[in-house]
């Protein structure tokens, strides 16, 4: 039997951009699945054995609200989204349950799968950090997203978060600490950044 008093995965996801790069409004609400990518990706999480999902909301906020059933999850506004994607991670991180570890996502990712997260989640050990990783065009494997940080770790990661830099200064400095868990049978892991890369969508 499993030990109760082992942490549970509170995912985080990171949702506040207002996506100027893209041109198309926040991309939270880019169609997605007959839905919207948000809630399909909130959704993902939540599927792929995380217990809770906070996400993490900035730009038109109460438009996004409005335009999405985000019910069955923990839904915060990041009133300073502006600064930066590093004050959207603090502000999901410092939501999550304080005893959980926290499992960071974007919500720019559309080939997040329900395995990509059951992988990560199977594949993590105490005290560590747990990246999923995707093979660059030269076929070396990257460190990408999610990324699941240890309970113990996620209060360090949030302090060092800031402008648009979530936990990149914390994994830099403790490049020992991360553990990279091959996803990329399940997908590219791509960001949606720019208007070439709308057929991730499809």
């Amino acid at each position: 039997m499993g030990d109760s008093r082992a942490p549970g995965t509170t995912a985080v996801l990171l949702a506040a951009g207002a996506g100027t790069r893209l041109g198309l409004g926040p991309k939270a609400l880019l169609p997605f699945r007959g839905r919207t990518l948000v809630e399909v990706i909130a959704d993902v999480l939540l599927a792929g054995g995380c217990r809770e999902v906070v996400t993490v909301l900035g730009a038109d906020a109460a438009t996004v609200r409005a335009a999405t059933d985000l019910s069955r999850h923990r839904v915060i506004d990041n009133p300073v989204w502006d600064t930066g994607m590093g004050s959207s991670f603090r502000a999901g991180v410092a939501a999550a349950p304080p005893a959980d570890h926290v499992l960071i996502a974007l919500v720019d990712q559309p080939g997040l799968t329900t395995e990509t997260v059951a992988r990560l989640l199977a594949s993590h050990r105490p005290g560590r950090v747990t990246a999923a990783a995707y093979f660059d065009v030269e076929g070396k494997l990257q460190r990408g997203h999610p990324l699941l940080l240890d309970a113990l770790l996620r209060a360090e990661a949030a302090e060092t978060a800031t402008g648009d830099a979530g936990a990149r200064v914390f994994l830099q400095t403790h490049p020992d600490l991360v553990d990279l868990v091959d996803c990329s049978d399940l997908s590219g892991g791509q960001d949606l950044d720019s208007p070439e890369q709308l057929h991730l969508l499809d």
